[in-house]
């Protein structure tokens, strides 16, 4: 049994069961077995039960939201979103069943056609950042083509997979299409990375073990999807609206108290408005609401363990400091939104990923260093640009190697658009019209017209 935690007061609230090696197996081989019948499920009846199961997790979005709210220090208002976005994913995806059509391609002879497969068991390792959305995002479309989907969540944070889980069957999705697993990465993660019938792995966490994932993966020349770190830019032009962007950059670092990917942990300033800026942020900064994250007007909660909050400390010197907000004090994994003004591009809290909620500031002359710091990084997963240069905003947009841009925006998922990193931010996309496709096979058919 592992115990699960309640971040803002440190205490364990609850247990789950943790899978051991032979759990494992088993479930994988029931997975395996369901997929010979779930993939002859009728196209428009595989359609109908993902939308009874969209229909379901609907009907318990309270329940979802106040599960992770309690398990992950997510804010209330977050997690119902969260909750929100698998009933939307899984929508999105019901309509893909009967619109995964191959192609008939012009040979001589006969006709060629095309025909879109699906691979088997899929095995989905969920982080502990965002259990709900991110498991969404694996097995809607990994469901809607056809496979078997086990699920592994994060120790830290199993609740809302495993109701999922239980949702699925009172949709009414045969048994065994969907299953929960939770346990040790080292053991239920691991063995679908060995495991023959797991023909799939989709990982998001962090960039070391994903490594680790694709390297396990290549033994059995299995596909992978890997959405991993980032470090990601939040680029400020002088012709920007300053005030806008001041007052969205807050939410766009700490929200999730900043353990999410897509972070803009690091904010470049045109040198000419640098000054002015900072004066514009600090106000919003201190503003930033970090408390009880049950409370409807929190804009921050905690960070998810002890040891993160170690982590993240350890890279705030206090001469680096700019302004602080406050957070809470006493029990619980609290740590306030802080503001750290990089010496240069070798600071470490400038170039590492801290997971956490603290922003790096640091000034540029023109378009060219902007982009040069932007992309003096191992990472490329998200950020934005703030310009009214509608010619910068595109050059820019082009030239920053990142998987998902905004401009004037700190916006990076939305689920009908493809997400996902360049570098060692990830391989592979998630989301949008064409995620289905890497969760299926091209067969192609060559039919002889004969003499």
């Amino acid at each position: 049994m592992t115990d699960v935690i309640d971040p803002a007061t440190g205490e364990s609230f609850t247990t789950v069961p943790s899978l051991d090696l032979t759990g494992t197996d088993a479930a994988i081989e029931r997975a395996q077995q369901a997929f010979a019948r779930w993939r002859e499920v009728a196209p428009g009846d595989r359609a109908r039960l993902l939308r009874r199961f969209a229909a379901v997790v609907d009907e318990h979005i309270e329940e979802l939201a106040q599960l992770e709210v309690r398990n992950a220090g997510h804010t209330i208002g977050n997690a119902r979103w969260e909750a929100g976005n698998v009933r939307d994913v899984l929508n999105y995806y019901a309509g893909a069943p009967e619109r995964l059509i191959g192609r008939q391609i012009p040979v001589p002879g006969g006709i060629d056609v095309t025909f879109h497969e699906p691979l088997g068991v899929v095995g989905i390792i969920v982080p502990w950042n965002f259990p709900m959305p991110i498991a969404g995002w694996g097995f809607a479309p990994a469901l809607a083509a056809g496979n078997t989907v086990v699920l592994k969540p994060a120790e830290l944070t199993p609740l809302t997979a495993i109701r999922l889980g239980e949702l699925a069957l009172e949709a009414g999705l045969p048994e065994h299409v969907f299953q929960v697993l939770p346990g040790k990465g080292s053991v239920v993660g691991q063995r679908f990375v060995t495991h023959p019938a797991v023909r799939k792995v989709c990982f998001t966490g962090s960039t070391e073990v994903g490594k680790s994932i694709m390297a396990g993966c290549a033994d059995q020349v299995k596909r992978v999807t890997l959405e991993l770190g980032g470090k990601s830019a939040n680029v400020v032009f002088a012709d920007a609206d300053l005030e806008a962007a001041a007052a969205a950059a807050p939410g766009a670092v700490f929200d999730n108290a900043g353990q999410d990917c897509c972070a803009r942990s690091r904010l470049l300033v045109q040198d000419t408005v640098y000054d002015k800026f900072l004066a514009l942020l600090e106000p919003a900064v201190r503003a930033f609401r970090v408390q009880d994250p049950a409370d409807e007007t929190t804009e921050m909660g905690p960070l998810i363990s002890s040891g993160q909050r170690d982590v993240v400390s350890s890279y705030v010197q206090s001469s680096d400091v700019a302004f602080r907000g406050t957070a809470p004090q006493g029990a619980g994994w609290w740590f306030p939104p802080t503001v750290l003004l990089a010496g240069s591009e070798r600071d470490r809290h400038w170039r590492e990923e801290i997971f956490g909620p603290v922003l790096s500031v640091l000034p540029f002359r023109d378009e060219a260093e902007a982009i040069r710091l932007a992309n003096d990084t191992e990472y490329g997963l998200s950020g934005s640009i703030w310009t009214r240069d509608l010619g910068r905003a595109l050059r820019m947009s082009r030239a920053v190697e990142t998987g998902a841009l905004s401009v004037n925006s700190n916006s990076s998922v939305r689920y009908w658009t493809p997400f996902g990193g360049m570098k060692q931010s990830g391989l592979g996309r998630e989301l949008g019209p064409d995620a289905l496709l890497s969760f299926t096979d091209v067969k192609n058919v060559f039919l002889s017209m004969g003499e």
